[in-house]
């Protein structure tokens, strides 16, 4: 599948960036569907989630976390959150999923960061130092008005608008794109961050005339 429009082309010359790196849905499709923005994704098969990952993530695994949740429904929200699959994307989707359970201890955040930078293969392993962004997701999750997130989702929400969904799940994006603008800030060189929504325009600091020249 191609990669989402806002995701941008390949780089000119040079190695091919795959289409999964490069994919990002962004917030600003609330009149699309889950399922237009579901078919541009260039998703892998559920059969090359190595085991480990599955024995975390997946509502089967032996050693499920809180919001563990199928596959699909993982991506759904990916779209949800406007994250692209980078692993920053990744940390912070988790955290919001994991965070929206309101039941995640300090415990097993600290077991789930040892997990996922030490013992899941590449590239599903994310760096310490990205785990910044799983603290806010859970943080997010945790604070905002949705509940139990990965057992909100339903297959009739993948035909109606976007924008409706997220207001009837309690994801409040202009909430989502401040917390974004306090990842960006955290992990300001990052693939990942350099894509984030920014926030409205009413909300970023105007700069007063002659702001920002050398002294």
């Amino acid at each position: 599948m191609k990669p989402f429009a806002t995701a941008g082309p390949p780089p000119a010359g040079g190695t091919p960036v795959p289409a999964w790196r490069r994919w990002c849905p962004g917030l600003d499709n609330d009149e699309l569907t889950l399922r237009a923005v579901l078919d541009t994704l260039p998703a892998a098969p559920p059969q090359a989630i190595p085991w480990i990952v599955r024995l975390f993530e997946n509502p089967q695994g032996w050693l499920r976390l809180h919001g563990a949740i199928d596959l699909a429904h993982h991506d759904m929200i990916h779209v949800l959150l406007g994250r692209g699959l980078l692993g920053q994307d990744e940390a912070f989707v988790i955290g919001f999923t994991m965070g929206a359970t309101k039941a995640v201890s300090w415990l097993e955040r600290a077991w789930f960061k040892v997990v996922v930078s030490w013992l899941y293969p590449v590239p599903y392993r994310i760096p310490r130092r990205i785990l910044v962004a799983y603290d806010l997701g859970v943080e997010a999750g945790r604070d905002f008005g949705v509940r139990n997130l990965h057992l909100s989702l339903r297959d009739d929400m993948l035909d109606r608008p976007l924008g409706a969904t997220r207001r009837e799940l309690g994801i409040d994006t202009e909430r989502l794109r401040a917390v974004y603008a306090r990842e960006r800030a955290a992990l300001p060189d990052t693939p990942a961050s350099q894509r984030l929504p920014g926030l409205p325009p009413r909300d970023r600091p105007s700069l007063s005339r002659g702001a920002g020249r050398a002294a």
